[in-house]
């Protein structure tokens, strides 16, 4: 079969093939302890080419799955797993790693030449309590010949009967650890690649900065060849253009981070809503610019 379409495991997974390379799998009911905070993940995240670009359950933070929507700090509880960070005392394990649940049926159309998933989740804190209610989209598409854009699309309601306040490390002390958002954990073999921002290119010290784009090129093992993972702010976002909390000296990571700094707070009965492009090709440094019109294009377009 050409061009994009899905292959539906029903109440598991969704994988979107192009042609006959399998793009990315849409985990939605994940099999993760509790303390990892289960929640819908991508994995494996490949290009057009078929070289890998995600990195699934790393042995330094195993709660790093590929590319995730996850959240560190939400009032006390822990929607990201692992230990939470609290003031004065660093990180500290805690009976507080909440879980991201699908509920309902999982709709999967083609659509214009896409592919499109949508479903419905509840966070539910590790007492059981439920907080949020999400709807969530993600649209898959080929753009500009040689590369894909997934539009990742949420809207999280706020049903606790209180409001509710998101923030980071950051916000609690730590600084410039501001993370929390959509997390794109990249391959081993990407760690010291390059950092690229609209007129900037580095490491490490792009941490922090507000752009409205931001991608990473890496290189693979075994063979001669880069890859572009590309993630665009869309300008209706809180805090837009965000920070950014980005890696590459000890692993590669991506995350527009919107509470890096600043806490959000959710009123009671109140709804978020964010939506992000993320631009996969294979290529270097030069061919960023380019992909972030694609992907550009792309949230514009509604899709």
């Amino acid at each position: 079969m050409t061009g994009l379409h899905a292959i539906h495991e029903v109440g598991r997974a969704v994988t979107v093939r192009d042609g006959e390379v399998d793009i990315f799998r849409y985990v939605y009911v994940p099999d993760h302890p509790t303390v990892e905070s289960p929640r819908p993940y991508v994995h494996p995240l490949r290009t057009r080419g078929g070289r890998s670009v995600s990195l699934y359950r790393p042995h330094d933070h195993v709660w790093h799955k590929g590319i995730t929507w996850s959240l560190p700090v939400v009032a006390d509880e822990n929607f990201w797993g692992g230990p939470t960070y609290v003031r004065g005392e660093g990180y500290v394990w805690l009976p507080n790693n909440g879980t991201q649940r699908h509920t309902g049926e999982t709709r999967v159309a083609r659509a214009a030449g896409a592919v499109v998933v949508e479903h419905e989740l509840e966070w539910i804190t590790q007492a059981g309590e439920r907080w949020f209610t999400e709807r969530r989209r993600l649209t898959a598409a080929t753009v500009g010949g040689a590369a894909w854009a997934l539009t990742f699309d949420t809207e999280l309601r706020n049903v606790r009967g209180a409001a509710v306040s998101i923030g980071s490390p950051t916000t609690r002390g730590r600084e410039n650890a501001g993370y929390g958002g959509l997390f794109w954990r990249g391959p081993r073999s990407f760690t010291n690649g390059t950092l690229l921002a609209p007129g900037v290119r580095g490491g490490d010290e792009l941490r922090g900065q507000r752009h409205e784009w931001m991608a990473f090129v890496g290189r693979h093992d075994e063979e001669d060849a880069s890859s572009v993972l590309l993630m665009l702010d869309d300008p209706g976002n809180v805090q837009h253009p965000p920070q950014w909390f980005a890696r590459s000296e000890e692993f590669a990571a991506l995350n527009p981070a919107p509470f890096f700094s600043e806490e959000h707070v959710v009123p009671d009965g109140g709804v978020l809503r964010l939506r992000y492009g993320i631009g996969v090709a294979d290529g270097d440094a030069d061919d960023a610019p380019l992909l972030a019109d694609l992907v550009r294009d792309r949230l514009r377009s509604g899709a």
